[in-house]
């Protein structure tokens, strides 16, 4: 498959974490976590977002979510999300089905949500006929490739504690939003109060693997029993484990993170000002959000594949990675000004 804008789940392997797998691979090592690939990775981890941080191992971006609200919430509570939340939209209802509590979709603003949407559907507290929020989730960044600035963040997290709500953060592209905000993971995380956050892995160069990371360290007392009860507690950990070490060792992430968000800045010159192409906004991660007419979907996914975001208004999403070059760019800019101004036909 050429490379394409569909998803940064569609790079392969960095290859240096691709090495950390192999380097991994020797003799035998204890399972379940209790060896010295895990033991390293979460030193990796307690040095990016504090040192009371904890931290679990699972294989994907869905089972992050699902059991960190499952650890969060009891089956008669809420939680509250963003309408476009990838818990709400695209996780098949496991959050409902497997944690069993009742997710409450709120209107956002370019994928973001507002104190004043949080007010109004805090109600009824108490009401035992009425489901009981107990969690914020936010998407950082959002599904719509905008970034929660610090003091977005501190609206939200402190309306939240005022609620005593629990603040869960959806951040399988967390390392994006270290890098737009040049902020480090704790500084808008571990310092503003977030209780649990879902880490990110497959779509910042990783095979596979996901980090659940309790910074209120108290809620994680028994996660190691719904890890296990939602079957994801990986065997052989290290294999998992290894990868998150050489994603955090000599900065590997944010040349990971930064290169997809450079990428996608560059996209988005070089097309916002192609006639017919309507622009959302200037990415602040890895996305771009652009308008195109129906009629060029077809051959252009041909020539760079992506997705359609919207089929209503044939919104599209290009997706950059951490393996995207200016000549996929290029490329792609040309290719979007051809159905501008087609080639002329030769005589």
């Amino acid at each position: 498959m050429k490379r394409g804008f569909g998803s940064d789940n569609h790079a392969g392997v960095h290859p240096k974490i691709l090495e950390s797998i192999a380097l991994a691979n020797i003799e035998h090592a204890p399972s379940y976590g209790t060896d010295d690939w895990t033991e390293a990775a979460i030193k990796e981890f307690r040095k990016q977002f504090g040192t009371e941080a904890q931290v679990f191992f699972v294989f994907n971006g869905t089972a992050a979510n699902v059991t960190a609200l499952r650890a969060l919430t009891r089956p008669y509570q809420s939680v509250f999300c963003s309408d476009v939340a990838h818990i709400n939209v695209d996780e098949c209802g496991a959050p409902e089905q497997m944690a069993g509590c009742k997710l409450i979709p709120l209107p956002s603003r370019n994928g973001k949500i507002s104190v004043e949407e949080l007010e109004k559907a805090f109600i009824r507290r108490g009401d035992q006929h009425y489901s009981q929020t107990q969690v914020l989730s936010l998407t950082q960044p959002t599904e719509l490739g905008t970034t929660y600035s610090i003091e977005e963040l501190t609206g939200l997290i402190t309306w939240a504690k005022s609620k005593k709500l629990y603040v869960h953060i959806d951040g399988s592209r967390l390392a994006n939003a270290a890098i737009h905000l040049n902020k480090s993971f704790k500084e808008f995380t571990t310092d503003l109060g977030v209780d649990v956050v879902s880490f990110g892995g497959t779509k910042n160069g990783l095979l596979m693997g996901e980090a659940v990371i309790f910074l209120n360290k108290s809620l994680a007392h028994d996660f190691k029993y719904i890890r296990k009860q939602s079957s994801q507690l990986p065997s052989k950990s290290r294999f998992i484990a290894c990868q998150f070490t050489a994603y955090f060792q000599n900065d590997l992430w944010k040349e990971i993170a930064g290169n997809s968000l450079q990428r996608a800045q560059e996209l988005y010159e070089a097309v916002r000002e192609i006639p017919q192409i309507t622009v959302r906004e200037k990415p602040q991660s890895n996305a771009v959000f652009a308008k195109i007419p129906s009629a060029w979907v077809k051959s252009l996914r041909e020539k760079y594949f992506f997705y359609v975001w919207d089929e209503n208004t044939f919104e599209c999403r290009w997706m950059t990675s951490w393996d995207t070059k200016s000549e996929d760019i290029q490329g792609f800019a040309q290719a979007l000004k051809e159905h501008v101004h087609p080639p002329a036909s030769p005589k």
